[in-house]
């Protein structure tokens, strides 16, 4: 897993509460369990109309948000089904980091098993990110370390995160990750339970 550190980007305002995983990566495109080649299908009924046609007046269609690498969006991201395709669909598009000012458990568990950071910021400071990325073609900047996202302007967001899991992003830990930082002290356990059982080994 890739870790998150800072990131430089276009931030894309969808100021809808309650988009859930469906809206987000629709059933059709669920068949596969490759990270990969799922953009396609992010955000689709939003993106394209009934015949496949970009939706103009879609925010990540529009050309001054093409390239965005974080989201700002409603109350209640992600809410719905448990699909780990959601955040995979999201970076496979391009986007590291969506910020809202509550998001559903199962999304926000499986964004840092995948190196998305889900910024919780307050209502207020919300409001202020969507005000300065609509119509905006400027790029922020998200400082996990600090927890900060910086606009353009000099406006200055914190967010919260809990500690143990912005030290796995951080240094880039999935699950497995963390489980492997530990390898050492496995590898001596093993040893010593072979020694003290063979028979079970």
């Amino acid at each position: 897993m890739d870790a998150f550190t800072r990131l430089d980007a276009k931030i894309a305002p969808l100021p809808l509460a309650n988009i859930d995983t469906d809206q987000i990566i629709p059933k059709q495109f669920l068949k596969t369990v490759e990270r990969e080649g799922l953009a396609k299908g992010l955000f689709y009924d939003l993106r394209f109309d009934g015949e496949g046609k970009p939706r103009p007046d879609f925010v990540l269609n529009r050309p001054e948000y093409r390239g965005a690498g974080v989201l700002v969006a409603g109350d209640n991201f992600g809410c719905g089904s448990s699909r780990e395709h959601a955040p995979w669909a999201l970076i496979d598009f391009g986007i590291r980091c969506v910020v809202s000012t509550s998001f559903a458990d199962i999304f926000y568990n499986n964004c840092f098993q995948n190196g998305l950071l889900p910024a919780i910021v307050t209502s207020e400071d919300l409001h202020v990110l969507m005000g300065e990325a609509k119509g905006a073609n400027h790029v922020f900047a998200v400082d996990l370390g600090a927890q900060t996202i910086s606009a353009p302007s000099g406006k200055i967001v914190s967010f919260q995160i809990d500690a143990g899991r912005k030290e796995k992003l951080l240094k880039g830990l999935d699950a497995i990750g963390e489980t492997l930082t530990h390898e050492t002290d496995i590898d001596r356990f093993e040893e010593k339970r072979r020694l003290a059982r063979p028979w079970a080994a």
